[in-house]
Order: structure tokens, then sequence, then C-alpha cells
């Protein structure tokens, strides 16, 4: 008979810090113009719900971004290099209304072609979108956005992009594993 070890023991956790669990993709950096005006807004509460692209964002009233969101109803999102993980953060302690965050943190907009927000020409990529589904906006502040144009940088200096995990802490991407031989039932989409 073999020795077996008992099985870990779970304990529990805090439920307002469950999100963390899943938090679903890198951190986002979200471009908006509006009566004139850029502004960027960090986010890591997004959804990514569809191959179209379809993604689904997170933002509140007491945020600038929500406000030109709402009423513009389009926006670029971002994608930035784990390089920019200090200025994303300083970029979500601040408000738009009171300062030009392209300027204030050294990021370059560039014109998009189909919307009126800008790119973020630091970024690895860059998805011009517009809101599609406002009906979980009241409810959730949950906005569905649907890609209509991408973008990428074509030789990132930094190819890294970084998760939320709570508390100000970060995973930045790491080992890259190409498994794309074993996609055999998908073979014709990569």
């Amino acid at each position: 008979m073999r020795n077996e070890a008992p099985p870990p023991v779970q304990v529990e956790f805090p439920l307002q810090r469950a999100f963390t669990f899943a938090e679903s993709g890198p951190v986002l950096l979200i471009s908006t113009r509006h009566q004139d005006k850029n502004n960027l807004m960090t986010v890591s509460c997004h959804a990514s719900m569809g191959f179209e692209p379809t993604l689904g964002i997170c933002l509140g009233p007491w945020n600038f971004s929500y406000a030109a969101l709402t009423e513009t109803g389009e926006c670029v999102v971002a994608i930035p290099p784990a390089s920019l993980l200090t200025r994303v953060v300083d970029i979500g302690n601040c408000s738009g209304d009171s300062c030009d965050k392209f300027a204030e943190f050294g990021l370059t907009p560039q014109p998009a072609l189909d919307v009126q927000a800008q790119l973020v020409a630091e970024c690895l990529y860059n998805l011009e979108c517009r809101v599609v589904n406002r009906s979980l906006v009241k409810a959730y502040n949950f906005f569905v956005l649907q890609g209509i144009r991408a973008w990428r940088d074509p030789a990132p200096a930094d190819k890294r992009s970084f998760h939320a995990v709570g508390d100000g802490t970060f995973i930045i991407d790491g080992e890259v594993r190409d498994l794309r031989h074993k996609m055999t039932k998908w073979q014709d989409c990569i």
C-alpha cells in the first residue's frame, strides 16, 4: 500500500476579492475622445465575448471615460506592453477631467480610421470599437464592444503584456509555449 499525501485543504477567501481568480486578460487602456478631448483609462475588469472580436468592459459613472463612452458609443481598446506597467497604473490613479493623460504620461496619440478616439502608438495592439449593447450598463456598468478595425506594433521592443491580480499586484507574461501543432480542430484558422 502506497502512502498518499492527503488532498490540500481549501481555506476561505474574501468574497470581495474573488474577482481576482478569473481576471480574463491583460490590463487594458481605453482611449476615448469627447468634446474635443482625448482621454485614457486603465481597465482590468473586462471579458472576451467572442471571436469577432467582441469585448465587455466595466466602467462606472464616476469615471470621465464613462461619459465619453456613453455619449460617443466608441473607443479604442489598447493593450500596453509590460514596459508601460508603472505608467498604466498611474493613468488609473488620475482623472481625465483634470489632465491630458497622453501628454502627462508621455504617450503618443495616433489617429484611428473609423472612430474619433486615438490609438496609443506605444501599445502592442489597438482595437477600434463601437458599443453594440448597453443593456447591462444601468445594472452592472457593463458595455459590450465590437471591434471594427485592429492594429498591432510590427516590431515591439517588449512583447509581454500584464495581468492584474488585485491589490496592486500584477503578473507579467513570461514563457511562451507554441502548441499550434496540437490544434487539430482549428488547423484552418492558424
